[in-house]
C-alpha cells in the first residue's frame, strides 16, 4: 500500500491537496490496516485522514532546500526506467 505514496516536497508546481490528502489517505489505510473502515471505525478514521492531511501539507509547505523544483514529468520517466528494469 505506502508503495503508492509519492514525494510531494520541491515540485513545481507544488503538490495539490488532492495529492497531499491521497498520500494520508494511503498512510492512515496502512496504519489502520483497512483500505475501507466498518461502520463503527468510519468516523476515527475520516478523523485520522483530516489529521495526517493537515499535518503534511504544513511539513511540504514549510521544507526549504537549495536544490532546484523537480520535474514531475521527468520524475515519472525516471520511474518508469525503474519499474522496466525490476518487473521486465
Amino acid at each position: 500500500m505506502c508503495r503508492n505514496i509519492k514525494t510531494l516536497a520541491n515540485f513545481e508546481p507544488p503538490a495539490t491537496d488532492d495529492e497531499i490528502r491521497s498520500s494520508a489517505l494511503q498512510f492512515v489505510r496502512k496504519l489502520s490496516g483497512a483500505t475501507h473502515p466498518s461502520h463503527a471505525n468510519e468516523a476515527a478514521f475520516n478523523a485520522a485522514v483530516d489529521d495526517v492531511t493537515m499535518i503534511a501539507r504544513r511539513l511540504i509547505h514549510s521544507l526549504t532546500t537549495k536544490a532546484p523544483p523537480r520535474n514531475r514529468e521527468e520524475e515519472a520517466r525516471k520511474a518508469r526506467e525503474r519499474a522496466a528494469k525490476r518487473f521486465g
